[in-house]
Formats: C-alpha cells, sequence, structure tokens
C-alpha cells in the first residue's frame, strides 16, 4: 500500500502559500483486549496546514466517497428509493481530530448512531521528555510520556521536523511525533510517509469524510466531555433512537426504504426488525470494541 505516497523527508516548513503537510502514519490496534491476537491496521492521515491540523482515517474517507458518489448517482437518476450497503467496510475508525493554531484547541468529532459529534478536549497534556533517543524509520527521536485519556502513553517526537504536532490528540512536544504508544502496547502509531500537497489538504481536497448530501446531511453537534458521556450511554442504552426518529422525520419528505444484512445474509426490510437487529450489533460490537484508545472518554 505504501508504494501509492512519495516519500518526502526535506520539505516541512509549512509556506506561505496554500500548501499542506500530509503526514500519513500506521495505527495498530487491539479491539477486543480479551483477543490480543487479533491485532488491526489502518492507514491514518494527519494534514498540517497553516491554521491547523485534521487527523483522519485514510480508509474511511476512500469509503466514504465512495457511498456518496453512489447515493448522488441515485438522486441524479431520480430515485426516491434509496439503497445503501453499508456493510462492506474499508475503514473501522470513524473519527477525527481539530487541532486548531496557534492556541492548539483541540476536538474530536464522532459519531454515536445517526448523529454526528464535536467534543471539545479539557485534559490538558503534559509531557515529560526523557533524555533517551532512538532512531525511528529515518527520524532520530527522543523519548517522551504522558498520562491521557485513561492510558499511560510514550512518544517519540523529532526536533528535525518543526511542527509541535502528532497523531490523535497528541502535539505539544519540540518536534513532530513521529511514534506515539500506550503502555499495554495495544495502540501504536508510527510515521510511515510524508508529502506536500497543494490547497488546505482537508479544507478543500477532503472537506469532511462522512455523508453530506440530502437526508444523510449531519450537522456537528458541539458537547463538552461530559455531555458526550451521557449521550454515550443513553446510546448504548437505546441504540436504534435515533434511527427511529430519523425516519420519522424524513418519511414525510422522503419514499426510504432501508435494507439491513444479518449476520447470516438474511435481508430485512421491516423496520421493526432492523431496530432489533441493530440493537443487538450494537451491543454485540461494543462487547467486542473493548479496548477504546481514550477508555475514559467513553466511561460511566
Amino acid at each position: 500500500m505504501m508504494k501509492n505516497f512519495v516519500l518526502i523527508f526535506t520539505l516541512f516548513a509549512i509556506a506561505a502559500g496554500a500548501q499542506t503537510n500530509r503526514f500519513i502514519y500506521e495505527y495498530q490496534y487491539i479491539p477486543n483486549i480479551n483477543e490480543k491476537d487479533t491485532i488491526r491496521k489502518e492507514m491514518m492521515v494527519l494534514d498540517v496546514s497553516k491554521n491547523g491540523s485534521r487527523y483522519y482515517s485514510h480508509d474511511r474517507y476512500v469509503q466514504d466517497s465512495i457511498m456518496k458518489a453512489d447515493f448522488d448517482k441515485q438522486i441524479s437518476m431520480g430515485s426516491n428509493n434509496f439503497k445503501m450497503n453499508r456493510n462492506e467496510r474499508l475503514g473501522k475508525i470513524n473519527y477525527q481530530v481539530l487541532k486548531s493554531y496557534p492556541d492548539f484547541k483541540t476536538f474530536l468529532i464522532s459519531s454515536i448512531g445517526q448523529d454526528k459529534y464535536k467534543i471539545l478536549e479539557d485534559e490538558k497534556l503534559t509531557w515529560k521528555i526523557l533524555p533517551e533517543t532512538q532512531k525511528i524509520g529515518e527520524y532520530e527521536a527522543q523519548k517522551a510520556t504522558a498520562s491521557f485519556g485513561g492510558r499511560a502513553w510514550i512518544a517519540w517526537f523529532s526536533p528535525n521536523i518543526p511542527f509541535q504536532d502528532g497523531p490523535y490528540k497528541f502535539h505539544g512536544l519540540p518536534g513532530l511525533i513521529v511514534k506515539a504508544e500506550d503502555a499495554t502496547a495495544s495502540h501504536i502509531m508510527i510515521l510511515v510517509a510524508n508529502k506536500k500537497i497543494e490547497g488546505k489538504g482537508f479544507d478543500t481536497e477532503i472537506k469532511a469524510p462522512g455523508m453530506t448530501a440530502g437526508i444523510f446531511d449531519r450537522k456537528e453537534i458541539e458537547v463538552d466531555e461530559k455531555k458526550f458521556k451521557k449521550i454515550w450511554q443513553d446510546y448504548l442504552n437505546d441504540p436504534a433512537k435515533g434511527m427511529r426518529e430519523m425516519m420519522m422525520k424524513n418519511s414525510a419528505e422522503h419514499q426510504v426504504v432501508v435494507r439491513m444484512k444479518t449476520s447470516d445474509g438474511r435481508e430485512l426490510t421491516n423496520m421493526n426488525e432492523i431496530y432489533r437487529n441493530m440493537e443487538s450489533r450494537v451491543k454485540e460490537a461494543e462487547a467486542k470494541n473493548n479496548n477504546k484508545i481514550e477508555p475514559s472518554l467513553f466511561s460511566k
């Protein structure tokens, strides 16, 4: 996969014009702490431009772009019977992280059910920089540690790359973070490539991953962490609530037919069956996804 990326190790400074530095990280993680041999990998992107950065899944962006193109095609053909295939997912990571410069105000963009939330980070990152150095890929890097989000983290930053940024919410070190790993080694992010692109990156080239057309418009709802935690717990108690509300809202404007396949391949069209299946799937998925990158955000 990495053959598709052009490696550039010399042009790091953000130019005065509209250019973006794109850093590609390989994210290795263990979703289920009870199945430590099951390791997933996903390519993540950190787009750094003049006014801030965006961290997101490259695989998920490709997937969402395909879905949006298919949905737009159905609209252009005059269809009122929309069909969505959301079972085959290229990317598993559906969150994004936004940071603004120079204050490094940080937001997590995450979806719960049919709603998208923009959560302001209120935990301060306090790093302890250590003298230990190590070569990470092509970079001479220095070690730093911090506690964040309910985990102990080790970061390796390169002073030769003059950005105080890094993957996920990590920032504030005197150089780009080229590797971040939690103490359990179940979440590891390693810089594997970078390049410059014309334009403002996420402002123009990718907008924001996610469906952005018609009945799937989802405005980001700004909340603090306390409010997000409550919304998350309410969702676990009733996963189909948002879907029911969306269907009721749009039934007067659109003839929407939703098809969902069960794990054994059976297709469901009856909404009550779909709601029950959704509840079952969410609870089953959460039982297996018990090792989140930021556990404190999803705890009671």
